[in-house]
């Protein structure tokens, strides 16, 4: 097993080396930002308004789950352990600097997030049970319709089945587990079979109950976490000038040992920023798509909109708590890693056990809402490359997974997970490359007759 942990380390460091991933995520961004003109900057009010107060098409005929809730489902695979555990092992690693790199990739991210949500609706299919399936192993094949877009489109499934028993549960159950154990006292076990029939009682219902679950509790859990967030930065305010300085400075020199830190270089932190960012983000991955595909909505640029807030909630702004609650309250100098360090900030900040409660009860609900989602994804993934007989038995063995994940040392599954991360991304980041122009007409053909998304004549109707 070491040797095999040894291989998966040596495979990551190239995936999410300087000459592959990082330069073609980050690429990717600015390309597809620079051809849409900036529509993560220029739209992000009106998306916000759309998804999160409209919350539905009123006229929209296809798709199986509202605007919202497909939003939502999105938040739920993707606020989990990236937004606790990750922000803190790039802080851990790339120091203070590497949450400067994460915003980065936030931020040109949600151009890629729009891209592959417009893509995921505008190509979507009817499955044999009449719902609604789409995303990279759909829009690879048919917006690139020749061999070179089918094997894009079968590499980005064959990678998303493998990363959603990865990142989309193992990792995550065996996170709630182990904070469920140093917290409370609650053994691994326990929390597995909990974890496990939970998941059973929602996941077997489809999206249709995927998406109800989410609507409910992702806001609620967002809330309680950036709340407490909000006033542990209020108990430090006099360091968050500083804590911001020290993220913009060290971002492009390192940062020398101090405390328990044991010191990085630019290329560190530009590594783990954005690793770690795609982790929590997942934009560029194409896993966001399968969500938007299945939203009820009248246009793909509607829906594109709705999928980029996505971003932004996850990453400008509670990764940024995370972070700035770990640097003005000096725990990234601990030497403490992953949710531990996020559980000594908060506790530092709110005083006796009310941090480690808040960080565990958040993990819980974070890491619990992505294994909803990633089990999403997965079926769909199945479906492509089996058809409908096979989502059943995915979704069994999915859930008994959720078991597994909780009690077993998982230092070779972080790795598997990061590898697959990155394998899943590069079908879908070229493919954006190579649609970005048809991306770039259509969404200004829609927006230049309904540019604040209100309808044609300026009304609640949406334009077609």
């Amino acid at each position: 097993m070491e040797s095999v942990n040894e291989f998966l380390v040596e495979v990551a460091s190239v995936v999410w080396g300087p000459y592959l991933l990082i330069p073609l995520l980050l690429g990717t961004g600015v390309i597809l930002t620079v051809r849409l003109r900036g529509v993560q900057f220029r739209k992000l009010w009106p998306a916000l308004r759309l998804g999160l107060i409209i919350r539905k098409d009123p006229d929209a005929t296809e798709g199986d789950i509202s605007q919202y809730q497909a939003l939502t489902t999105a938040l739920a695979a993707t606020v989990g352990v990236g937004n606790i555990a990750g922000v803190a092992t790039a802080i851990y690693f790339g120091g203070p600097g590497a949450l400067f790199w994460m915003w980065v990739t936030g931020l040109v991210g949600m151009a890629s997030k729009y891209s592959e949500a417009f893509l995921g609706v505008k190509y979507r299919v009817t499955d044999a049970k009449g719902e609604q399936s789409g995303g990279p192993q759909y829009y690879l094949a048919r917006a690139i319709p020749n061999k070179f877009g089918l094997a894009l489109s079968l590499m980005f499934a064959v990678f998303a089945v493998l990363a959603s028993f990865g990142i989309g549960n193992m990792t995550q159950a065996n996170t709630v587990a182990t904070q469920m154990d140093s917290t409370f006292g609650v053994p691994t076990w326990l929390s597995g079979i909990v974890m496990t029939v939970l998941a059973a009682a929602v996941l077997l219902g489809g999206i249709k109950s995927i998406g109800k679950v989410t609507a409910g509790f992702v806001p609620a859990m967002i809330l309680l976490y950036v709340g407490a967030g909000i006033i542990v930065l209020a108990v430090n305010i006099t360091d968050i000038p500083q804590a911001f300085a020290l993220v913009f400075s060290d971002a492009f020199t390192g940062t020398a040992a101090t405390g328990g830190f044991i010191g990085s270089v630019f290329m560190i932190a530009l590594r783990y920023g954005v690793a770690r960012g795609i982790f929590s983000n997942e934009s560029g991955m194409g896993s966001a798509a399968i969500a938007a595909a299945a939203a009820q909505t009248t246009h793909p640029v509607r829906q594109g909109l709705v999928s980029m807030t996505q971003t932004f909630i996850d990453t400008i702004i509670v990764v940024t708590f995370t972070g700035m609650v770990i640097i003005t309250t000096g725990a990234w100098k601990s030497g403490e890693q992953g949710a531990a360090m996020t559980s000594l900030a908060f506790s530092d900040g709110l005083g006796g056990d009310w941090g480690s409660w808040i960080v565990t009860i958040s993990v819980v609900f974070f890491a619990f809402s992505t294994i909803l989602g990633w089990s999403y994804y997965g079926d769909r993934c199945v479906e492509r490359l089996v058809g409908r007989g096979g989502v059943l038995p995915y979704r069994a063995i999915f859930v008994l997974v959720v078991y597994v994940g909780a009690t077993t040392e998982l230092e070779v599954v972080w790795n598997f997970s990061d590898v697959m991360n990155g394998l899943m991304a590069l079908p879908n980041l070229v493919g954006l490359l190579v649609l970005s122009g048809l991306i770039a007409r259509e969404t200004k053909e829609y927006l230049a007759r309904d540019p604040y998304l209100l309808g044609e004549k300026g009304s609640s109707t949406p334009a077609r």
